[in-house]
């Protein structure tokens, strides 16, 4: 082969082999710069929810706020003002104290739409949560038990075995206690007395038990649960309580 001809051979071999190397560096330069895209779609996937997350947080924190301030301001009876009334003319009237209540129910009737409102508003967060849990215990301080068993059922079917939802199971067992509905607030309060963890007290909830098998008329049982508050948790803020209606069923006969 003349030299010429091994020349021309060694530059299309040369061609060849910088071409094959420009293309598979081509085609991983696009499997790269495809990587390289969905890695920062994904990141600013995880930053946009991030921060959607956290302003729907903030907006149901704030939203709750604003009914814990109403639930939480004082209690005080209109005042009359300090300046005598004119002879011959009516007294002014009595004027309420800036952010206060004059009763307990007007305070609980003003703070219950701010609870409803921000439960509605964000129904998944810890916030909307809580606010729908409270707008159930103000409705039971309101006599609208049947109200805040709802309230309680849709927090318990919401968060499930988490703290608010098994503090709804609580708050709905004890409505069922009021209207009567022995039963299913024992067979409740049992469950729950068996899975509460730290956040929901077992004491807390034997207590809640025990007045449950009182207002049933099965003071036996009463009687033992009462004496297992005694027994396991002496050093327990129910103890003495229990210890008290304990004594009660006993001098019943029970």
């Amino acid at each position: 082969m003349k030299s010429t001809e091994r020349h021309h051979l060694k530059q299309d071999q040369f061609a060849t082999t910088l071409s094959d190397t420009f293309e598979r560096f081509d085609q991983h330069r696009r499997q790269w710069v495809g990587i390289v895209a969905i890695a920062v779609v994904l990141v600013l996937a995880v930053g946009v929810y991030s921060w959607w997350r956290a302003d729907r947080n903030g907006k149901s924190s704030a939203l709750l706020a604003e009914a814990l301030v109403v639930l939480e301001a004082p209690v005080e009876p209109a005042t009359k003002p300090a300046t005598p009334a004119t002879p011959g003319q009516p007294a002014p009237p009595a004027t309420p104290t800036p952010g206060s209540y004059p009763t307990e129910r007007a305070k609980l009737q003003a703070a219950l739409p701010k609870l409803v409102a921000a439960a509605d508003a964000y129904p998944s967060t810890a916030a909307g949560l809580s606010a729908r849990y409270q707008a159930g215990s103000v409705l039971v301080s309101l006599g609208r038990d049947g109200d805040a068993a709802q309230r309680f059922q849709e927090v318990a079917d919401k968060d499930g075995n988490g703290l608010y939802g098994r503090m709804a199971r609580l708050g709905l067992a004890e409505v069922q206690v009021r209207q009567g509905r022995y039963d299913q607030a024992i067979a409740t309060f049992k469950e729950l007395s068996a899975t509460a963890k730290d956040d929901l007290p077992v004491d807390g909830v034997l207590m809640a038990l025990g007045r449950a098998y009182v207002a049933a008329g099965k003071k036996t049982e009463a009687g033992q649960t009462f004496k297992r508050i005694g027994d396991e948790f002496p050093s327990s803020a129910y103890a003495a309580e229990a210890k008290r209606e304990l004594e009660t069923i006993k001098g019943a006969g029970a």
